[in-house]
């Protein structure tokens, strides 16, 4: 794998950053997206202490800002005109609702409409090489989720959990549209089921009673190296190459949900993910 060029969205933390430790031990350069340059850093110095030859860079986004998603997408395009991988690690889960500069639920713009635009905008670099891919990490909760197509904001009828389902959903959703819509055959997208991961998702932006329910839910949880595991294993292995636009847990393809194999849910989906992205053609910057 030396020579190839890996990008992971939330790579300071959890799943993201043992995804980042895994494949730049196996000889990728990892690029590293993080909300700020102290956690990348931090990050980075980790990897490097069990790793001294490891290959880092790091790029910084919010990514609930389509703004800084664009901003970051034209740098690494300047900076790697090749990008071998692309994974959409980085996710949020909120008690609350609360809406983005962009007017958008939180969890959605982080879960589904950051990963549909940055892999659109990242397109071009991911073309150039032999045999790309897209990963995002999606997540059975995708089995309890209905696309509010009426509401998305899920404005007068939020609650934390039915805006994450929704948002993995869409992560499955995105990727089946992807696989059918894409103009060349040479690029392999993956939706990952992690499983239930000892993280801190549920805990950073969630009220005391849900904090407390995920203290004592993820107990039972796997580490998050074990979580990372899929990602690492599309990431590297050759024998999935073109086995593309499944939806893959315990680096097996497993069969999703009802809704998620719904074609006009997946087609007004992805009318509405460009209309909310200002994407008029979204494999019109796609170098062939």
């Amino acid at each position: 794998m030396k020579n190839k060029i890996c990008l992971i969205t939330g790579a300071n933390a959890g799943i993201g950053f043992e995804t980042a430790k895994a494949l730049s031990s196996k000889g990728f350069k990892v690029i590293l997206v993080c909300r700020t340059e102290e956690k990348a850093k931090m990050a980075m110095e980790k990897i490097l202490i069990g790793h001294a030859e490891a290959e880092l860079d790091y790029a910084i986004a919010d990514l609930s800002s389509q703004a800084e998603i664009r901003n970051l997408a034209k740098n690494i395009i300047t900076k790697y005109p090749v990008l071998d991988v692309l994974i959409n690690n980085a996710g949020i889960w909120y008690s609350d609702m609360q809406l983005t500069a962009d007017g958008i639920e939180r969890q959605w713009a982080i879960n589904h409409l950051a990963p549909f635009l940055l892999s659109h905008l990242l397109l071009p670099s991911l073309s150039k090489a032999k045999d790309p891919r897209i990963i995002t990490v999606s997540s059975d909760s995708h089995f309890h989720g209905k696309i509010h197509f009426e509401d998305v904001n899920l404005t007068n009828n939020y609650h934390g959990l039915r805006a994450y389902a929704q948002s993995k959903l869409a992560n499955v959703l995105f990727t089946k549209s992807f696989e059918k819509l894409k103009p060349n055959k040479k690029l392999s997208i993956y939706a990952v089921q992690p499983g239930l991961v000892k993280t801190d998702i549920g805990l950073k932006h969630t009220f005391s009673f849900h904090g407390l329910m995920w203290k004592l839910r993820r107990l039972t949880g796997k580490t998050p190296a074990k979580g990372a595991a899929t990602s690492v294993f599309l990431a590297l292995d050759k024998s999935v190459k073109g086995i593309s636009g499944k939806y893959w847990d315990k680096c097996k393809p497993k069969p999703c949900s009802k809704k998620a194999n719904s074609s006009p849910d997946a087609d007004q989906l992805w009318a509405l993910s460009c209309e909310q992205c200002g994407i008029a053609d979204y494999f019109g910057n796609i170098v062939q």
